[in-house]
């Protein structure tokens, strides 16, 4: 019950804030290094049976190959393991990280690997 109340206070919000906001140690920034738009990002805390609402909702446009966004947390928000999904726009697939420090990890860049059919992250 904790962690749903956690992910619920999560309140991320993607923007591109100015420096002098008031950061919390879960902020970071996302890049899309894939190749392909990414119509929805989901973060939930780790392991919640349930995604918080797509970080995307409020965007016009998909976020495009080579964009980057960055995520705002609540300065109250405590928890540090965090799971991430994206789904791609062409397609519906979609893919999940799951136990992501993002007290310890401050930039994620994703990528895909068409020979494969994989998408990689590398955490920074």
């Amino acid at each position: 019950m904790l962690r749903h109340i956690l992910a619920f206070s999560l309140l991320a919000i993607i923007t591109a804030a100015p420096a002098a906001a008031q950061q919390a140690k879960q902020d970071f920034v996302l890049v899309n290094k894939t190749g392909y738009d990414i119509s929805e990002v989901y973060l939930s805390a780790a392991h919640a049976d349930t995604w918080e609402d797509d970080l995307l909702a409020d965007e016009d446009d998909n976020f495009g190959d080579g964009d980057s966004k960055t995520v705002h947390f609540q300065p109250k928000v405590k928890t540090c393991l965090w799971d991430l999904k994206v789904v791609y726009d062409e397609d519906d697939t979609s893919a999940i990280w799951q136990d992501i420090d993002l007290c310890k990890v401050s930039r994620i860049t994703l990528r895909y690997n068409a020979k494969s059919g994989a998408t990689t992250a590398l955490f920074d």
